[in-house]
């Protein structure tokens, strides 16, 4: 009889686990499976995910279209290097893309995550404007509290955020717009995105001549940042100004893409176009880590020439790896054959009944839904993410066979979409027993 591996003292001795201070965490909690929306870890406990494991599983856990799908081109096309050639599922996922994305928005290039892809995006800017002799747009404009990922020109565009203080003398030069963050029930909504327009006036007015290369933003929803949501008439406004000032415009949809705002992606709900958008996360269903940078064909026409200096000379080692993208195909079938946008839509209207609950407590504060998100702000806890705190409420969640992982204050909800009403409810009626404790404390 083999005897079973030690799989969590094996992980003590030898893995470093990402956004985790290893000097005071616990032993990580083994998982040996999953279905659906619920995860099964070693100790038999069976927990139910409530933040699609970091946002990217859309179908449900060890979904069995997307697995046979990629268990099939497993057996033909594992892997081939993109430079030079191609496969079916690349192919015909980029076509699959640009037909569900608004119009202007053709050209796809492969990638690992929403970094790199939020890297990507900021390469073709910069390099757009260099391969049209304009060589003064070195600086980009953001959104203060936005978070773009965790490499060098990610953590630039997302260094308001606080993260990445080791590294401030890296980080290209970046200016910070007003994010009017809203909730249910705000009525100052309007006027909170009149003075951030104001203000974003006033930098294009003294930036756009010459000096800005693009602007990115996380549309709708800031994620990492906290959950924050922002109307679609911001958003509206916001690039109508951008387009006039003749500024680039990158949309983070690494977070809101597949279904999580209600839409397919954040651009129809918000009814604009990017000219470049960042896609990773959802795109698999949470199989596989595969990411897209789209933009215009004008952007792309930039690209060309009649020697390498103006091509894009950018890449990874698995560029559209052909089980990724299977991956990715398989899921946008279950979007067409499952109703899944119908199912986001059903979980919305969830999402604002039981946030109403919630908010009769004194404790719970701003809360705000939009498709499959909902979330709202804790009071009499850090702010800081990562603090002690959010950690402890965390493991209060846990031990209620929950998974939620609070950023800072703020605690929210991103479930698969296979997720059964009655799970959903069932998770709501714990969570309001720990907030109503914690308000009695």
């Amino acid at each position: 009889m083999v005897e079973r591996e030690d799989i969590p003292a094996l992980d003590v001795r030898y893995v470093w686990h990402p956004f985790t201070q290893a000097g005071t965490a616990g032993p990580a909690l083994e998982i040996v499976s999953g279905k659906g929306a619920w995860l099964h870890a070693a100790d038999g406990r069976n927990i139910l995910d409530l933040i699609s494991s970091w946002w990217v599983t859309l179908h449900g856990h060890a979904h069995p279209a997307i697995a046979g799908a990629v268990a099939e081109q497993a057996k033909r096309l594992e892997h081939v290097m993109f430079a030079g050639f191609t496969h079916a599922p690349a192919a015909r996922l980029a076509s699959r893309l640009a037909k569900l994305l608004p119009p202007e928005l053709t050209r796809v290039f492969y990638s690992d995550n929403g970094s790199t892809a939020v890297e990507v995006a900021l390469k073709i800017a910069w390099q757009y404007w260099h391969n049209k002799g304009e060589t003064k747009r070195k600086r980009f404009l953001a959104f203060s509290k936005g978070y773009h990922g965790d490499t060098l020109g990610a953590m630039s565009v997302g260094s308001s955020t606080g993260f990445y203080t080791p590294f401030d003398d890296l980080v290209l030069p970046v200016t910070f717009l007003p994010f009017p963050a809203t909730w249910e029930g705000d009525n100052g909504a309007p006027e909170k995105e009149e003075e951030a327009l104001a203000k974003i006036d006033t930098v294009l007015a003294n930036e756009s001549g010459g000096e800005v290369a693009a602007v990115i933003i996380e549309p709708l929803v800031q994620g990492a940042g906290g959950m924050r949501m922002c109307r679609p008439e911001f958003l509206r406004s916001l690039c109508g100004r951008l387009r006039e000032a003749e500024v680039l415009i990158i949309f983070d949809e690494v977070m809101t893409g597949f279904g999580r705002t209600g839409s397919m992606f954040a651009c129809d709900r918000a009814e604009v176009a990017p000219d470049i958008i960042c896609l990773a996360k959802g795109l698999t269903g949470g199989f596989l880590p595969l990411a897209v940078t789209i933009c215009s064909e004008k952007i792309h026409n930039a690209f060309l020439g009649g020697d390498f200096g103006s091509a894009f000379a950018h890449g990874h080692s698995f560029t559209a790896n052909p089980l990724g993208c299977t991956a990715a195909l398989a899921s946008l079938d279950l979007f067409e054959n499952d109703s899944t946008l119908e199912r986001v839509a059903a979980m919305e209207d969830l999402h604002r009944r039981r946030m109403r609950d919630l908010s009769r407590l004194s404790n719970v504060h701003n809360t705000r839904v939009m498709g499959s998100i909902a979330a709202f702000d804790l009071e009499g806890g850090s702010k800081e993410y990562g603090s002690s705190w959010a950690q402890h409420l965390h493991e209060a969640f846990l031990s209620r066979g929950l998974l939620v992982r609070p950023l800072g204050n703020v605690v929210y909800l991103m479930p698969p979409y296979c997720i059964g009403e009655d799970d959903l409810h069932h998770a709501y009626d714990e969570i309001f027993e720990v907030v109503s404790h914690l308000q009695a404390g």
